[in-house]
């Protein structure tokens, strides 16, 4: 499937003029991921150099294949979990690179602790070395299975150390960990986004990277059975991407988020049931519902407080999810 991005990224220009990206050099670890892509896709549209660091285990080089035309991007086959230097100026590090679809967690797990442990470390090795700004993309997936709702950042987190998805969700709580030591004892200039489900073009749907939303899409487009996990009672909160993709700009460039943790993310909370009714809507599709078991430790509810991302950054979603899910079926 071929996306063309125009249309919403010259949303995105729009909703960022005040972010100047020109005569700047980005390196962007799992830059040819879903939310990767977009961000070099941006960057580069506003002027800006970017270096795609990707081992491409999930990241597609596809993605990326319009920008490798482009000399102001550059791609480096790399696993950021093994070192990696620069002889160019880097000025800012966005730091995206780890599997994430729980469906791999039980097939990846020191892959995806190596990412955000070592991964996260030399990548800030990178910042450090250059004086650049750095991000990482942490996830709602260090709340656990929560029990504050609307989840604010103060909270600390329930998660299963020993379950299956203690490799992501204690990885990246890690990573958090060592981007705040790092700002502690080099004075790296580090924030943290807490990233909550996210969703649009590029989303894959396929197999163990299939996420709910792209994989109910082309469930009801297709006429197929549309696969529910657990009885669908479960919640999720989705962020079109590019809502995700200016949070996590805004929280790049401002000065007050310097060692702050920020979730972005929707805050509108809808059950996984009324999700797949409202793609079956729009799809106009027959589609049946079929139930498979809950994976272990699935979080009951996703609900994020973002009071703030839209304090401290003036950030707030805009799209709500039925445009985004009808933007989706009418880009499929």
């Amino acid at each position: 499937m071929t996306w063309n991005l125009s249309g919403d990224l010259d949303t995105l220009q729009h909703h960022l003029k005040d972010v100047d990206c020109h005569h700047s050099r980005f390196l962007v670890t799992g830059g040819a991921g879903f939310l990767g892509t977009w961000l070099c896709s941006l960057l580069i549209s506003q002027g800006a150099e970017v270096l795609c660091v990707d081992n491409l285990s999930s990241g597609l080089r596809h993605n990326i294949s319009s920008l490798e035309k482009n000399p102001r991007f550059s791609f480096i086959l790399h696993d950021i979990a093994e070192p990696i230097q620069f002889r160019q100026k880097i000025d800012y590090v966005l730091h995206l690179a780890s599997r994430a679809s729980p469906l791999e967690f039980d097939q990846f797990p020191l892959e995806i602790i190596r990412a955000n442990t070592l991964g996260t470390m030399h990548a800030l090795d990178i910042a450090t070395a250059h004086g650049a700004r750095f991000l990482y993309t942490s996830t709602s997936e260090v709340y656990g299975n929560a029990d504050v709702f609307p989840t604010p950042e103060s909270y600390h987190g329930n998660v299963n150390t020993l379950g299956i998805r203690g490799c992501y969700d204690e990885s990246k709580r890690m990573g958090e960990a060592i981007s705040l030591a790092y700002l502690r004892e080099k004075g790296t200039d580090i924030r943290i986004a807490r990233i909550f489900n996210t969703y649009g073009p590029l989303m894959r749907a396929d197999g163990v990277y299939g996420r709910v939303i792209p994989r109910l899409i082309s469930q009801a487009l297709n006429g197929t059975p549309m696969t529910i996990f657990g009885d669908g009672s479960q919640t999720r909160s989705f962020c079109y991407v590019t809502d995700q993709v200016a949070g996590l700009l805004k929280l790049l460039y401002s000065d007050a988020a310097k060692g702050e943790v920020v979730n972005i993310g929707n805050d509108t909370e809808l059950t996984i049931l009324c999700l797949a009714d409202l793609i079956r809507s729009a799809a106009g599709s027959d589609s049946e519902l079929t139930f498979e078991p809950l994976p272990e430790d699935d979080p009951v509810r996703r609900w994020p407080d973002i009071s703030k991302a839209t304090r401290l950054l003036g950030w707030r979603p805009k799209v709500d999810i039925e445009t985004g899910i009808a933007s989706m079926i009418h880009k499929d």
